[in-house]
């Protein structure tokens, strides 16, 4: 009965450990993930199209980001919605309406609603460390995809996050590039899928230069998103990350 007692012991000590390591590959999968698309600091150019059924309107702009916490996108065409933006500072975010000249804060009650009126939210914007930090991540598959391993991730938000998402697949590959990324509601429903695609080398790292977010209830609408210029490990003057800098582009 002893020998018994030790064997279970073992064996359950052997599947935590087991799913303890599961959890930690899936967790610095998504977190490499990351890193690759952002690097230590960016500075990136960019066209957004939001297709509708009977309407398209392009926006180009310029991005920048310092780690996983700071960002600073600001609008350069067209000439109505020039110099408008958004600035990301850890769990903090800003708009900058020119039209009005105003910055105003995004309370989290907006987190969902349309970024620019495109089908990303302004979550989807300020959100590069919130899937880290707030789920809990596990591989479900690993497969080959384009002769390139893949990784399936669900991530599924600890129960005092403070997101609306029920869970996330997420399908990253050996190159940590995000190639596809689900999002579906409480009840189990997809409702968005972002797709990547073109991927490209860009220095010693892969990257993907296209991204589309589609809503699933809605087939002829969708948000793109085309990177035209990257750079990575950018040096920024201290000012780069700042309301004033918002407002006031240098």
């Amino acid at each position: 009965m002893r020998h018994l007692v030790i064997q279970i012991f073992s064996f359950l000590l052997l599947f935590h450990l087991a799913v303890s390591s599961q959890a930690e590959t899936a967790a610095q999968l998504i977190r490499q993930a990351m890193d690759n698309y952002r690097g230590l600091s960016s500075y990136s150019e960019a066209s957004m199209t939001i297709h509708r059924p009977d309407w398209e309107r392009v926006m180009s702009m310029k991005v920048w980001t310092q780690g996983l916490d700071k960002s600073l996108v600001r609008i350069t065409a067209p000439i109505k919605d020039k110099n408008g933006g958004s600035l990301l500072i850890g769990d903090n975010m800003w708009s900058y309406a020119p039209k009005i000249n105003r910055v105003i804060k995004i309370p989290s009650s907006m987190s969902n609603q349309s970024w620019m009126g495109s089908d990303f939210s302004n979550n989807d914007i300020a959100r590069a460390d919130e899937i880290i930090n707030n789920y809990t991540h596990t591989l479900l598959e690993t497969k080959k995809i384009n002769n390139r391993l893949t990784y399936i991730i669900q991530s599924v938000p600890n129960e005092d996050a403070p997101v609306v998402w029920g869970k996330e697949i997420i399908t990253i590959n050996d190159h940590y590039v995000l190639l596809k990324h689900e999002f579906y509601d409480q009840d189990n429903i997809l409702i968005k899928t972002l797709t990547a695609s073109e991927i490209k080398k860009v220095g010693d790292k892969y990257i993907s230069l296209k991204q589309r977010m589609q809503k699933t209830d809605h087939a002829n609408e969708w948000t793109e998103v085309v990177t035209t210029v990257v750079k990575f490990n950018v040096t920024f003057n201290k000012n780069t990350f700042t309301l004033s800098n918002l407002r006031n582009p240098r």
